[in-house]
């Protein structure tokens, strides 16, 4: 019990256990929530009949919790309410991607999702290997993201090459990679600007990927085979 209970610091903003020891970071959660509320009008007026869109809008209300009881508690049990609910929508996005965008079959899609699964686990240990434990840890944990922005990057580029500028969800996925770049970039700053940010830069991360997640969801609903 103790394990789950430990206490973690990972954030510059945050300076003791308390509740509301991060405040920007907590509330910039409420950027997940307008995105799920978002995709949610979105799904309404689409018919409300795309149960695989609903789960993605779901899941997103489920980031902006997790996260929000992460950033509030910060023990090690509301660590894993903030990454599992991450890590299923980036699974279940790309499955939803490769065959509502790509047009893969059901298990063609899970098969490359099979594949993008083993490139995740190999990335770290590589990059690791590749530029030094020491340049890794100043990437401030955000290297676990970026085998999702290259999915991202690769899909879109993907659509919109054959297509030229007539692939709406292309262009879509382009415009939402370029913003989780930025964020990513945030997310990296956040403990090497502590010294003249004293609130870091962690919640710069959580608005962006709010707008990041309503660009993927209006993809998803609005933008697929068959939407406008």
């Amino acid at each position: 019990m103790e394990h789950w209970r430990s206490h973690l610091d990972l954030y510059c903003e945050r300076l003791g256990p308390g509740f509301w020891a991060e405040p920007l970071n907590a509330v910039s959660n409420a950027a997940f929530i307008l995105a799920a509320a978002y995709g949610f009008v979105l799904w309404r007026r689409a018919g409300a009949a795309d149960r695989p869109a609903l789960g993605l809008v779901l899941v997103t209300l489920a980031v902006g919790i997790g996260s929000f009881l992460f950033h509030t508690f910060a023990e090690r049990w509301s660590l894993y309410a903030d990454v599992i609910p991450i890590t299923v929508f980036i699974y279940a996005y790309l499955v939803l991607a490769l065959r509502r965008f790509v047009g893969l079959g059901l298990w063609p899609g899970l098969a490359v999702t099979a594949a993008f699964f083993a490139f995740n686990l190999a990335f770290a240990p590589a990059l690791r290997a590749a530029i030094g434990p020491g340049a890794l840890a100043s990437l401030n944990g955000s290297e676990s993201y970026f085998p999702a922005a290259l999915a991202l990057l690769a899909i879109a580029t993907w659509l919109v090459i054959p297509a030229g500028a007539g692939s709406r969800p292309g262009r879509s996925l382009l415009v939402g990679a370029a913003v989780f770049l930025v964020s990513l970039t945030f997310r990296t700053l956040d403990n090497a600007v502590c010294g003249t940010l004293p609130f870091g830069t962690h919640f710069v991360w959580h608005t962006l990927n709010g707008v990041l997640l309503a660009i993927l969801l209006r993809a998803a609903i609005v933008e697929g085979p068959g939407r406008g």
